[in-house]
């Protein structure tokens, strides 16, 4: 590759009920995204278990980890191997109590580079996020890699302007949205179609509106009951600056994505595009209220 661009590896995968097996699985994963030149692997939504938000129940707090703790170590001793960046959706156990879902970023050289505790928490039918998580309290950071300048965001923030746009005026080249999101059984053959288009397009206009690269990764394969699970849709993509898509996985199958990215197309797009010389900052204090009369 020339100067100045990167690829990055999305891990689209299944769940299974073993942990272990998960974790197994993820770095069999990144092996094979590196093998295939990723620089910055980056796997799906609390990977190492099914998605226990389902329910509401206490038991599943035993699922969650220190930071530093297990998992950033074997991913840092992995990603000091494979000499990439990865980034890691974890179940973090701050503290008795005080639960955080966490994305971990390990740096080439194993440390952990920063983390990005998610800040929008959702409480819907079959995502009782808010029973586990507290809201993220590090606002919307951006991370330095040797590759390049990347932000993080988790899954439900992927549907706020506000974290994308923040994330950009940081310098990010590209904004990877970690995912666990599918249908309901009951809703899929009315609106499944239009939910989907939904998930991509709002992640699509994020990449245009900044001019930078957009990479959701999702998990795929049914988890729970017939009649009360979710069938998750895979589909994981990445979205060039202007928000074409470059790269799509399909709705069932474990993938992995590998993509290039040129800061110099981010650098072009928006000398052509220019939103964010502009922007109105003057006239954007209202954004700050909850309601506007």
């Amino acid at each position: 590759m020339s100067a100045g661009k990167f690829r990055i590896g999305l891990v689209q995968m299944s769940c299974g009920p073993d942990s272990n097996e998960n974790f197994a699985k993820a770095q069999r994963r990144i092996r094979e995204a590196a093998a295939r030149q990723a620089d910055i692997v980056c796997l799906q939504e609390l990977f190492r278990s099914q998605y226990f938000c389902r329910e509401e129940d206490h038991r599943m707090f035993a699922l969650a980890e220190p930071i530093p703790g297990p998992s950033t170590d074997a991913l840092g001793a992995l990603a000091r191997e494979l000499r990439i960046v990865i980034v890691a959706s974890l179940f973090e156990r701050r503290a008795a109590g005080l639960y955080h879902n966490t994305a971990a970023i390990l740096a080439p050289d194993g440390h952990i580079a920063g983390l990005y505790r998610k800040m929008h928490i959702p409480d819907d039918p079959l995502y009782y996020e808010k029973f586990y998580f507290t809201p993220g309290d590090l606002g919307f950071p951006n991370f330095d890699t040797p590759f390049g300048r990347v932000g993080v965001l988790v899954c439900w923030d992927q549907w706020y302007p506000e974290g994308a746009r923040l994330s950009a005026l940081s310098g990010a080249n590209v904004l990877f949205y970690p995912t666990a999101i599918g249908w309901h059984p009951s809703e899929k053959e009315q609106y499944g179609a239009a939910q989907r288009d939904a998930w991509q397009t709002i992640q699509r206009a994020h990449a245009i509106a900044n001019g930078l690269y957009v990479a959701a990764v999702n998990r795929v394969g049914y988890e729970g009951p017939p009649e009360t699970g979710i069938e998750f849709w895979g589909s994981s993509f990445v979205a060039d600056p202007f928000g074409q898509i470059v790269a799509r996985a399909s709705e069932k199958e474990e993938e992995i994505l590998v993509v290039e990215c040129d800061p110099r197309r981010v650098e072009e797009t928006r000398q052509h595009w220019p939103f964010l010389r502009d922007r109105r900052i003057d006239a954007y204090a209202p954004i700050l209220n909850r309601w506007l009369k």
